[in-house]
């Protein structure tokens, strides 16, 4: 919704400050330099990027304006199904968990937590690190490396659209430049024709530069790092959880594992020491 937002702030600011200096929106709409600017961008885009890496980008254009659900909340949700989980397998042995790691969605604990289960992402790969520790075929102290490839594997997957995106942001005021130069060529086609149709013509071709470096600046380029803060708060998650698991993996009390994952968390989402021992505590009530 901000973005959204942003966008109409945006855009009302540069047609407002027009109208104000005497401007008619009228003469902004020329549809031969939309077509030029923004088909050359997505042509652009089309060549630059695989079927998969444009789906993800228009996913991940999708994501921002719902905005990142990784807020505290999700955060207490997420160490409060991490101890319980830690727990069992404290009292129980780690084959205790076998059958929430194979049916998450059918699991007592995590059905608790609805934020959480209902982030695939993060149920997968809470289920994908206990999974090999509870069969044996990885080590305690292999986990974290382990869970580290993968992180860095989900970073890179994630960075690619981004840099998609900023390539054509940079694109665009060249693109802009080009349906300049188109107008200039019809204008000087039509130059022994009337003024007022001269002076079309000019400020066509004068919109095609401006609708470029707008495009680029007033849209494209915030989108793009609103997409590397949301990824950036994805991994900030998966690292809390990994963070969590790597400690009880290792031998650490559940709530010592918990607590190395609530400090690496940033102010706006951290609880307090006190808080957490106090949802901790209404576990055993729900």
């Amino acid at each position: 919704m901000l973005v959204i937002i942003g966008a109409l702030v945006v855009t009302g600011s540069v047609i407002g400050g027009f109208m104000m200096a005497g401007g008619h929106v009228g003469a902004l709409w020329q549809v031969s330099e939309f077509v030029v600017i923004l088909g050359a961008a997505m042509g652009a885009l089309i060549i630059m990027a695989p079927k998969k890496v444009l789906m993800d980008m228009v996913k991940q254009v999708m994501g921002t304006l719902k905005g990142s659900p990784y807020n505290k909340v999700a955060y207490e949700e997420l160490l409060q199904a991490l101890y319980e989980l830690f727990m069992l397998g404290r009292r129980n042995g780690m084959i205790a968990l076998e059958e929430h790691v194979l049916k998450p969605e059918e699991s007592s604990i995590f059905t608790k937590y609805p934020k959480f289960l209902s982030d695939h992402h993060a149920v997968e790969f809470l289920c994908g690190a206990l999974r090999p520790v509870i069969d044996g075929k990885v080590k305690p102290d292999q986990l974290k490396a382990l869970l580290e490839i993968e992180m860095d594997a989900a970073e890179e997957e994630h960075h690619a659209p981004v840099s998609v995106l900023t390539k054509t942001s940079d694109a665009m005021p060249g693109f802009g430049i080009v349906a300049a130069v188109l107008g200039i060529v019809v204008t000087m086609a039509s130059i022994g024709g009337p003024v007022s149709e001269i002076g079309h013509h000019v400020a066509a071709a004068l919109v095609g530069t401006f609708l470029g470096i707008l495009v680029s600046y007033g849209y494209l380029s915030p989108l793009v790092v609103n997409i590397e803060l949301t990824g950036a708060a994805h991994m900030a998650y998966t690292r809390c959880l990994a963070s969590a698991v790597v400690g009880f993996a290792n031998g650490m009390a559940p709530m010592m594992a918990v607590e190395v994952a609530r400090r690496g968390l940033s102010s706006d989402v951290k609880p307090s020491a006190e808080a957490l021992e106090e949802m901790l505590k209404s576990i055993g009530k729900k």
